[in-house]
């Protein structure tokens, strides 16, 4: 599996957001679970899961920020 492009995490809902995290974090598990038993064969691979779920945790707080100002917006204008 390639290096997760921005552009593709961003197009993505929040509920697939969701479920490609615990996807990376079972991955991730696996690798250092076969780093650990000398089996892995691909090092990169776990420095790639690992910048791919902070890659969709940071999309993740931007959207949750983004939601929480707007509502703040929309209170403003109410009072």
């Amino acid at each position: 599996m390639a290096e997760t492009k921005i552009a593709d995490v961003r197009a993505k809902t929040p509920d697939e957001l969701q479920e490609m995290l615990v996807g990376l974090r079972k991955e991730q598990f696996n690798l250092r679970f076969q780093r650990a038993t000398g089996q892995l064969e691909a090092t990169g691979r776990i420095k790639q899961v690992r910048r791919d779920i902070a890659r969709v945790k940071t999309i993740m707080a931007e959207r949750t920020r983004a939601a929480a100002k707007s509502e703040r917006a929309a209170g403003a204008t109410q009072a």
